[in-house]
C-alpha cells in the first residue's frame, strides 16, 4: 500500500451532495482511493508523499465527457463556416489520418487536458481510413495515465446513399459491429475505478443509418457499464436534415431508435425545447454541453439551466480540436459560465424610436461554482460514474490542485473557488490520477511530449498539405 497526503490548501472544494467547502482542507489516499477528507488537522500527520499545498485550491478531477483529438492535428481550418460546412472541408483532409496520427494526436490532446485538470475523459474517433484503430488511442491513454472513455465511432452513411460525409470516409456496418465487440471483449473494464470503460458511439443522425443505431444500442447493452453517444440536435441544418429524411425532429428521432436512458448522452443539444428537455429528464439522458465549439461554428446556446433544473444530467466537453481549437477545461468551464449570461433572457421593452434594439442577458443564469459542478459531478453522472467527480470518502483518488499565487489570480484571494472560473484560466499545479501523480509542479510527469510534439507537427503539415 502507497498513500499520499495532501495538506494545508487555502479551501478544498469537495462537490459533494452539501456543497461543502474547506478552508485549509486535505486529503489523505491509499493507493487508488480516497480514505479521508477534512480540515488538515483531521487528517493523518504523515504518508507516503507529502505535499504542502499552502496557497492551492483543491478541487476534484475535472470529467471532459466529448471530444475528438484526431483534430489536434486540424486546428484553424475553415474559420468562417457553419457546422455542415466545416465538415465538408475538413472531411476530404481526415480522410488522410493514419493510425500514428491516431496515437500522436491523443497523446497531444491528453496532455493538455491533463494540464488543465482534466483526470477522465471521453473520446469520440468516429473515422477509420487507412490503417487507423481504436487500440492506438487507448494505448496513449494508459501510457499517459489518464482516466479514459473510449468511444468507438462511426460513419456508414456516406454521400452517395444521402449522407454527409464522402463515401471513402465511411465503414461497413457489419465491420463497424465486430469490431465494437471485439473493443468491448479486449479492453472494457465495468468494475468500480475502472480505468478504461468502452462507449459505442455513431457519429450522428446524418452519417449513419437508423439501423446501425438500433443494433449498437442492442450490442452495448449485452455488457455492463458499455455506455452509447453521439451528436444530437446541435445545429438548425441537422433539425432540418431530420425533418426532411426522417419526418421528425432530432431529439424524436433519437428515441424512436432506442437512444434514450441512463446509458445514453448526446454531445451539444442546442436545438431543443421544453418536451424535449423533458424527455432526457425522465430517461436520465445525458447531455455533453460544449459551448466555446458552438460558438466557434454559431451553432447556438444550448438551454443548460432549463436543463439542470428540470434534471437532466450535464457535463463539459471540449469537443473536437478543429472547432474549438483548444482542449483546456478550465476554460471550458469559463465559457459555459458567460455564454449563459448572454443566452436571450427577455426581448428589451419601450425601446423609443431610431435606438437600437437588443436583448437583456441575465448575470445570474450561471455562477462559477455551478460551471464547475458541470465539469465534476456533472460530468461524472454523465459518464454514469458514481467513482468520481467528488472529494469523499471511497472515492477515486482523482484530485488536482491550483496555485493561487499567481499573477492571474492577484485581487481573487477573498473567493479562490470563483477564481479560477472568473479569471484567465492557467494550467493546474498537481494532478492525481487513481492514486498516482500525472502532473507535478504544472509538468506533465508520465510522457515525455518533445518527441511526440515535433511529430505531431510533421503529421498535421502532410495532412494539411503544408511544405
Amino acid at each position: 500500500m502507497t498513500s499520499i497526503l495532501l495538506q494545508n490548501a487555502t479551501l478544498l472544494a469537495t462537490f459533494d451532495d452539501q456543497n461543502t467547502e474547506i478552508a485549509d482542507g486535505g486529503v489523505y489516499i491509499e493507493d487508488h482511493v480516497i480514505q479521508q477528507v477534512g480540515t488538515s488537522a483531521e487528517l493523518p500527520a504523515t504518508a507516503d508523499q507529502v505535499f504542502d499545498l499552502s496557497d492551492h485550491l483543491i478541487l476534484p478531477g475535472l470529467v471532459n465527457t466529448h471530444h475528438h483529438m484526431y483534430q489536434t492535428l486540424t486546428r484553424c481550418v475553415a474559420q468562417d463556416a457553419d457546422l455542415f460546412t466545416w465538415l465538408k472541408t475538413l472531411y476530404p483532409i481526415w480522410a488522410k489520418l493514419t493510425d500514428e496520427g491516431v496515437y500522436i494526436s491523443s497523446l497531444t490532446a491528453m496532455a493538455e487536458l491533463l494540464l488543465s485538470g482534466c483526470t477522465t475523459s471521453s473520446d469520440h474517433l468516429y473515422i477509420y481510413p487507412n490503417d487507423c484503430t481504436l487500440d492506438s488511442q487507448i494505448r496513449a491513454a494508459q501510457e499517459i495515465g489518464i482516466r479514459f472513455h473510449a468511444a468507438r465511432g462511426s460513419m456508414s452513411l456516406g454521400a452517395s446513399q444521402g449522407g454527409l460525409p464522402p463515401d471513402n470516409c465511411t465503414e461497413d456496418e457489419a465491420a463497424i459491429l465486430a469490431d465494437c465487440q471485439r473493443l468491448i471483449e479486449t479492453y472494457h473494464d465495468p468494475a468500480p475505478y475502472s480505468m478504461l470503460r468502452m462507449v459505442l458511439a455513431p457519429c450522428s443522425p446524418f452519417s449513419v443509418t437508423g439501423e446501425l443505431m438500433r443494433k449498437t444500442a442492442a450490442l452495448a447493452r449485452q455488457y455492463a457499464n458499455v455506455t452509447l453517444h453521439t451528436h444530437l440536435a446541435e445545429t438548425l441544418d441537422e433539425e432540418q436534415f431530420c425533418l426532411e429524411k426522417f419526418g421528425m425532429r432530432p431529439v424524436e428521432y433519437a428515441a424512436s431508435l432506442g437512444w434514450t436512458g441512463d446509458d445514453v448522452w448526446h454531445a451539444h443539444c442546442v436545438h431543443m425545447d421544453d418536451t424535449e428537455i423533458s424527455t432526457f429528464a425522465a430517461s436520465g439522458t445525458g447531455v455533453a454541453h460544449c459551448p466555446t465549439s458552438n460558438m466557434r461554428l454559431a451553432s447556438g446556446i444550448a438551454p443548460v439551466p432549463k436543463m439542470t433544473q428540470a434534471g437532466v444530467k450535464v457535463g463539459l466537453g471540449v469537443d473536437g480540436s478543429a472547432s474549438n481549437d483548444g482542449s483546456n477545461m478550465l476554460a471550458e468551464a469559463r465559457q459555459a459560465m458567460l455564454i449563459q449570461r448572454i443566452a436571450p433572457h427577455e426581448y428589451a421593452a419601450n425601446v423609443p424610436a431610431g435606438s437600437r434594439a437588443g436583448f437583456a442577458g441575465n448575470p445570474a443564469a450561471m455562477s462559477a461554482r455551478a460551471a464547475l459542478r458541470l465539469a465534476t459531478r456533472g460530468g461524472a453522472a454523465t459518464l454514469g460514474r458514481d467513482d468520481i467527480g467528488s472529494l469523499a470518502a471511497g472515492k477515486a483518488a482523482d484530485v488536482i490542485a491550483v496555485n493561487l499565487n499567481q499573477l492571474q489570480y492577484a485581487g481573487a484571494g477573498h473567493d479562490p473557488l470563483a477564481a479560477v472560473v472568473f479569471c484567465q484560466p492557467f494550467n493546474v499545479d498537481l494532478s492525481i490520477i487513481n492514486g498516482q501523480v500525472v502532473v507535478a509542479n504544472g509538468a506533465l510527469q508520465t510522457v515525455d511530449m518533445q518527441q511526440p510534439l515535433q511529430r505531431h507537427r510533421e503529421l498535421s503539415q502532410q495532412m494539411l498539405g503544408a511544405d
